[in-house]
């Protein structure tokens, strides 16, 4: 036991003395390519194995023989771990060179595609979060497309929209100096037309510029989706009545929600605005509010005829405003913007689809949570 002892702690100086050799050329070599550290991991844990052997061979007084026996499996065996940490090295590099290839065109703009072929689990992982990295910077850069084209689209509308009751208020100014206007009355009640009409847009870009800025605060208050859709209804009704559109809120639930009341009251009255306005006359407006999946679902189904397919995901984009036949008159294309920013403050979205005869805006908001002691 005593000689088995002094075996294994001469083998142990000599490998550890190895290995203390070999420690400061790895950690040089730890900047280099991972050949390079392959190798010398290869080369240290042989040289070891030699020196340890070695070690031995001189403390047991081995022959001449023995001992070049020894040396020979040894420095085989050296090869052989050499040559393979050699191999294995250069097929990482080669791997790792494609891994490099492959994210310098995913960052010049393109999209990652991983190198075909096996490799270390590792580089595989890697290479499956470039690839989901990729995908979302695809994504991230289709959302920027689209609002930058959103953003061109408003300004070329709110220029519109702008110049048209400018010049119009700039010419009756003119006439009501000039003396040439035999109703000034008449002119008076359309200049205030006029500015209060520019004074909606400007609110409405003041609104959106706030949610999108992330400073739209918000001071929420349990309230019933009922006095809700009550209060808006009782605002849209002069202008249903105007276009011969009838309004209709017969199923309309009293589910608590906590929310702020008059940004609230903003979104269902924009919802019913858009609604009057692309419903014929003689069509009706319906207003539904239910408890679904413990969320609160408003909905606001008109008679517009239907919202073709490939325009749905657009309809709440800032500054659209569709086909002709569903622009507003005195609109820029905020108002559905302004209602999917605002319910999205609260927590909730907004979505539309097609029914029969027309289409659906609804509003999806978490229901308030129950007093204490309730």
């Amino acid at each position: 036991m005593g000689d088995f002892l002094l075996i294994a702690l001469y083998a142990f100086l000599g490998a550890a003395a190895a290995g203390l050799l070999g420690w400061p050329v790895l950690r040089l070599a730890r900047s280099r390519s991972v050949a390079a550290s392959l190798t010398v991991v290869a080369a240290v844990a042989v040289t070891a194995m030699l020196a340890g052997t070695l070690a031995v061979a001189q403390a047991m007084f081995l022959s001449s023989h023995d001992l070049s026996v020894v040396t020979t499996v040894v420095a085989m065996a050296a090869v052989v771990s050499l040559v393979t940490a050699v191999l294995l090295g250069r097929q990482v590099v080669v791997r790792c060179r494609e891994l490099a290839a492959a994210a310098r065109d995913f960052g010049d703009g393109g999209t990652f595609t991983a190198p075909a072929g096996p490799a270390p689990a590792e580089l595989a992982l890697l290479s499956r979060e470039l690839a989901a990295t990729s995908e979302r910077l695809a994504a991230s850069r289709e959302r920027e497309r689209a609002l930058e084209a959103s953003r061109r689209e408003l300004v070329a509308w709110i220029s519109h929209d702008l110049r048209t009751p400018l010049a119009g208020l700039r010419a009756m100014s003119e006439a009501l100096e000039d003396g040439v206007v035999k109703d000034p009355a008449r002119y008076h009640r359309l200049i205030r037309t006029e500015v209060d009409r520019l004074n909606g847009m400007v609110g409405d870009l003041f609104e959106l510029s706030r949610i999108h800025a992330g400073a739209l605060a918000l001071s929420p208050a349990r309230v019933s989706v009922y006095d809700l859709v009550g209060d808006a209804l009782a605002g849209a009704d002069p202008l249903a009545r105007e276009h011969g559109v009838r309004l209709v809120g017969d199923r309309v639930d009293a589910v608590p929600v906590e929310v702020d009341g008059r940004e609230m009251t903003r979104v269902l009255a924009n919802l019913l605005v858009n609604a009057i306005r692309h419903t014929p006359a003689d069509g009706t407006v319906a207003v539904a509010a239910e408890r679904r999946d413990g969320m609160v679902v408003l909905s606001v189904t008109d008679g517009c005829g239907g919202i073709p397919e490939g325009d749905l995901p657009r309809v709440f984009d800032t500054g659209w405003r569709g086909s002709e036949a569903r622009t507003p008159p005195a609109g820029a294309g905020l108002g559905l913007a302004i209602v999917r920013g605002i319910v999205e403050a609260h927590a909730g979205r907004a979505k539309v689809r097609n029914v029969e005869g027309g289409c659906r805006f609804e509003v999806t908001l978490p229901t308030a949570a129950e007093p204490a002691g309730a």
